[in-house]
């Protein structure tokens, strides 16, 4: 066995200061088990990305620059997300599709 004091007192001070530690140890992981929870739910209900982007210019009077699919590693911070019809307009209206990610083909335009 450990080496625990002898005297009832000293046990009694150790068993109260385990019960105490204990208390703490499963206040913490009630906390992280909350935490862990919130996590996975947020992970479970983030929104889908979109599946087209358009990238907008320097300012907002500025013409789009680009047409992105969704998961395209090369789309700028100036995005937002539009839909399948956008994102054909956009193409045919000059917006030049990313050369990365090839949204053009995705869309059944013929390259050249």
């Amino acid at each position: 066995m450990t080496d625990l004091p002898p005297d009832l007192p000293r046990l009694r001070t150790l068993e109260t200061w385990l019960a105490l530690t204990l208390d703490q140890v499963r206040t913490a992981i009630t906390l992280a088990e909350q935490r862990e929870a919130e996590r996975q739910r947020g992970i479970q209900d983030r929104p889908k990305p979109p599946d087209w982007l358009l990238e907008q210019g320097l300012n907002r009077d500025s013409p789009p620059v680009q047409v992105h699919q969704g998961d395209c590693w090369n789309a700028g911070k100036r995005t937002r997300g539009i839909s399948l019809d956008e994102a054909r307009r956009a193409i045919t209206e000059g917006v030049k599709p990313c050369d990365v990610c090839r949204p053009n083909s995705a869309l059944g335009f013929l390259d050249g």
